[in-house]
């Protein structure tokens, strides 16, 4: 994959990696408990093999697939996603959550396991050990600290 993106954004240098088609859906199913080429593809109607065979390599190739052979002939790949691939079950939750609350149809939506109600996405501040509202939020360029006086 070629990155589309030549900007200084933590945004577009993710999409570069995982913003072609397919690639996040591929992401989700291996989350989801597939792993093996087959259980993947079947979850994905109409991904082709040469397109899903691509991708897995690419993101094995990215450092968010790990790959391990577990048939030598033919040759047979199991799947599981790295420590990366796994940091993005957030990014997951809160496009079900978007889903939840923009589309037409909702397919699924993210509950509390102990009471099965619906839950919110929130920000938390480990430092002040306080969940922050979206209006304390600041996007500052990394590495830049803002002046705190106590």
């Amino acid at each position: 994959m070629k990155a589309n993106y030549n900007l200084p954004c933590n945004i577009a240098q993710t999409l570069n990696i995982v913003g072609d088609r397919w690639t996040l859906l591929i992401l989700h199913e291996i989350l989801m408990g597939a792993s093996t080429f087959n259980e993947i593809k079947k979850g994905l109607d109409g991904i082709s093999s040469n397109l899903l065979s691509d991708r897995l390599k690419y993101l094995a190739d990215s450092g968010l697939v790990i790959n391990s052979l577990y048939s030598d002939h033919p040759p047979r790949y199991q799947y599981s996603l790295t420590e990366s691939g796994r940091d993005l079950e957030p990014v997951f939750h809160s496009l079900l959550i978007w889903g939840r609350n923009h589309l037409e149809k909702c397919y699924k939506k993210l509950v509390h396991d102990t009471c099965r109600h619906e839950v919110e996405i929130a920000y938390y501040c480990s430092h002040c050990e306080e969940n922050v509202s979206e209006d304390e939020l600041l996007v500052l360029p990394y590495g830049e600290k803002e002046e705190v006086s106590l």
